[in-house]
């Protein structure tokens, strides 16, 4: 992966080792339905306050973020911004609800590709798409369970059928490692990090009721719905996650408009 991959010259916000695009919904789409055929390339992926930790705390993911074009999720992404620039975001482009309307204004014939998450899951969610977006063709699916040795032959599959966009589902920070591991090896010009959108696609997780999700509340709703899994990491890792911004703060030098 190169930097010509990665967001140059964009307007963004440092948080942290992670520079977020100050994109609208409408912008961000543009900018990324402009690649296909462009002959350029391009990595997403998406900035929650659990995906920002990470990168705080492992200067390996940071680095591999550092080649991305990493949009804002959520309310972590945004209390961020706003505390180190003054500034927050003009939507929140979590990808649960980005990629949908992504795929919906894609060209016609626009081919995605679906890799990750258990295999019923997966083909599942491929089929879903295929009925609500029946303009763009999901030219391929596979599941997120696969071997060492599976790689060279998944890299096959997935260039054999040309895919415009790439959707990489198994959560940060294993989907971002991946997309860079591969990037050189595949021909697809735009892949995105999508976390656990075909879950959600698949009705194997159920989204927060609108009223949370509008109000930057659907963590609680998770955190409901998974106590066991998520609890750490809603809890203890948004206090690490607050008091790490406001030392970036108090350091002056965490944020760029």
């Amino acid at each position: 992966m190169t930097r010509e991959s990665a967001m140059t010259n964009q307007e963004s916000v440092q948080i942290g080792p992670v520079a977020i695009a100050r994109l609208g919904r409408e912008a961000a789409i543009h900018r990324l339905l402009a690649v296909p055929g462009s002959g350029s390339r391009l990595a997403v992926a998406f900035a929650n306050a659990h995906g920002l930790l990470l990168a705080m705390d492992d200067p390996a993911f940071a680095k591999t973020l550092s080649r991305f074009l990493v949009l804002n999720d959520g309310i972590g992404a945004e209390i961020g911004a706003r505390i180190l620039s003054g500034t927050g975001f003009e939507d929140n482009l979590n990808g649960t609800d980005f990629v949908p309307a992504l795929l919906e204004a894609a060209p016609d014939g626009t081919r995605v590709y679906l890799f990750g998450a258990r295999p019923e899951v997966v083909e599942k969610a491929a089929g879903i798409f295929a009925a609500r977006h029946p303009a763009v063709c999901i030219c391929g699916w596979r599941s997120g369970y696969f071997g060492e040795d599976e790689i060279p032959e998944i890299v096959t599959d997935i260039n054999a059928v040309r895919p415009d966009i790439l959707l990489v589902a198994m959560g940060n920070p294993r989907q971002e490692f991946l997309i860079e591991r591969l990037w050189a090896d595949l021909t697809v010009p735009l892949a995105l990090g999508v976390g656990a959108l075909f879950d959600f696609t698949a009705g194997e997780v159920t989204r927060a009721p609108s009223v949370l999700r509008h109000n930057g509340l659907e963590w609680v709703y998770r955190l409901w719905q998974e106590p066991r899994r998520l609890g750490q990491r809603y809890t203890t890792g948004i206090i690490r996650y607050l008091w790490k911004i406001l030392r970036l703060k108090l350091s002056g030098k965490s944020a760029r408009a």
